[in-house]
């Protein structure tokens, strides 16, 4: 008998990458796998071991610390084992870095079967910096990452890291300093120091540490921001302070009361809004956004080539899932390409939102039909995309929306996000996809021998003789709803030039 035939159809298994994290306050596991440019977290786990929090006064890591941050390191190593991780990447932060016994620590963690990379301070500012510009493209001005143990700040622009600063100024730091009445002018001491570029700076402050992101999710819950999604959050500077001065005034069970709001945050979040209080006399950048990704992502990052680099962080997973999500395993390229000539975007963002929107046409299709529309909503709003503020995020939404129920109306409507006229364009966007999908099928097969168009007034929609069967009621119905949405009149053209 001939050799058995492997399964073809069988999932390739992707490369996976397992990071700890050792920091002041917690110690982390993340597991990324998927795309290179933007791998998904199929893993993450904190353990709060609290490993700086004795520095200030002892200078050593505390007894009960050490052993809560090794049982950690145990579990995590045979979580590693269980999950087959490729590659791991092991980095000890501020505690580990200045603790007398930090090396023995590190030691300790050799054993368990880690080789600790302890990061200088600069390493560290780099990592964040360059985890930002892994995360918001395009990114310019200062990145300010708050840990247990220190403060880290560098400048970016141009896709590349410039001058760094690290500073023993972190939450659990910062808290003594405070009670003694030092903490402002200790901090003061430390930023005046710094290199003149910093205070030059004409860019954003980009928050990273999750004391800073819980100072900014109490913000969406004072705002009722309508969405829930922390990375690109911004706020101008004046709202900022603000927020500092409300943080400092409430209690831990005012804060504990928030829904969603992070437990192991609420003692250091005083310290946080008052640091960053102090940052903002100093610096006084153009408005403050957070970023969800950080020295971890940075890590990846810095070790991706120039090419993967180069990929967009958003359309590379959205075609991804969009692929694994599609009825014929399609990404959204065809679709895009037939429709984009209609709409002739000019702007750069709008372009690629469209294209997302197009990757994740197909999302819908496996839930209930009366769920199709909340489906693309909720992949849109809540999906973990990076490369887009909360804008792109509605405006693919409500493409969604529109393409799976045909609705015109605004899904969310008095956001304050988008404009009418904003939302009006997605909701085109989706009448256009909603089109192109009944028109041929679900497929992009028939896409290459059609096109569509406005010209004079009207809303074109070329086929070649003999494809107009291809036309009917449905396409006719979805063809004079775009018109109308559009402002058009609809025609069916028959031309040996139909394709696009």
């Amino acid at each position: 008998m001939g050799a058995k035939k492997k399964n073809s159809a069988a999932p390739r298994r992707e490369y996976r990458t397992a990071i700890i994290d050792i920091g002041s306050n917690s110690i982390r596991l993340v597991v990324y796998a998927g795309p290179r440019r933007n791998p998904a977290i199929t893993f993450n786990e904190k353990v709060m071991a609290g490993l700086g929090s004795e520095l200030s006064e002892t200078g050593r890591i505390g007894e009960e610390s050490m052993q809560r941050g090794l049982a950690a390191l145990e579990r995590f190593k045979s979580l590693i084992d269980l999950v087959g991780a490729d590659a791991v990447i092991c980095v000890a932060t501020a505690a580990v870095r200045d603790a007398s016994n930090g090396y023995e620590f590190a030691g300790m963690a050799r054993k368990i079967g880690f080789d600790i990379e302890i990061l200088s301070g600069l390493e560290e500012a780099a990592a964040a910096a360059m985890g930002v510009l892994s995360g918001i493209p395009g990114s310019k001005g200062i990145v300010g990452d708050l840990g247990g143990g220190s403060l880290e700040l560098a400048r970016i622009g141009g896709g590349k890291v410039h001058e760094r600063a690290s500073m023993p100024i972190g939450v659990l730091r910062a808290a003594p300093l405070r009670e003694k009445g030092k903490l402002e002018t200790h901090a003061k001491g430390l930023l005046s120091a710094l290199d003149p570029a910093f205070s030059k700076n004409k860019g954003s402050f980009y928050l990273v540490g999750g004391s800073w992101r819980a100072l900014a999710r109490l913000d969406m819950h004072l705002q009722s921001y309508p969405l829930k999604v922390l990375h690109n959050y911004a706020m101008t500077r004046k709202r900022a302070m603000e927020l500092a001065n409300i943080a400092a005034q409430m209690s831990s069970a005012e804060l504990m009361a928030i829904d969603g709001f992070p437990y192991s945050r609420v003692e250091t979040l005083r310290d946080a809004a008052e640091l960053l209080r102090i940052i903002d006399g100093q610096i006084k950048p153009s408005q403050y956004i957070v970023s969800a990704y950080g020295l971890r992502e940075g890590l990846l990052y810095g070790r991706m080539s120039k090419e993967t680099r180069k990929r967009d962080p958003l359309l590379e997973p959205a075609a991804r899932f969009g692929r694994l999500q599609s009825r014929y395993g399609r990404t959204g390229e065809a679709l895009y390409q037939w429709l984009s000539p209609l709409f002739n975007e000019k702007s750069r963002d709008n372009k690629r939102l469209l294209l997302a929107a197009c990757h994740l046409a197909d999302v819908g299709w496996q839930a209930n039909p009366d769920f199709r529309s909340a489906r693309g909503i909720d992949m849109a709003l809540h999906g973990n995309w990076v490369g887009i503020d909360a804008k792109g995020r509605m405006l693919i939404a409500q493409a969604l929306s529109t393409t799976f129920d045909g609705g015109v109306r605004i899904f969310m409507e008095n956001s304050g996000l988008l404009s009418d006229d904003d939302m009006r364009r997605a909701i085109c966007w989706g009448l256009a996809i909603r089109l192109a999908k009944r028109l041929s099928g679900g497929t992009d097969k028939f896409l290459a021998h059609c096109s569509v168009r406005e010209k004079a007034g009207m809303l074109q929609l070329l086929l070649q003789p003999g494809h107009e069967h291809f036309y009917g009621e449905v396409v006719a119905r979805r063809h004079q709803k775009l018109a109308r949405e559009m402002q058009l009149e609809p025609e069916l053209v028959i031309s040996k030039k139909a394709a696009g």
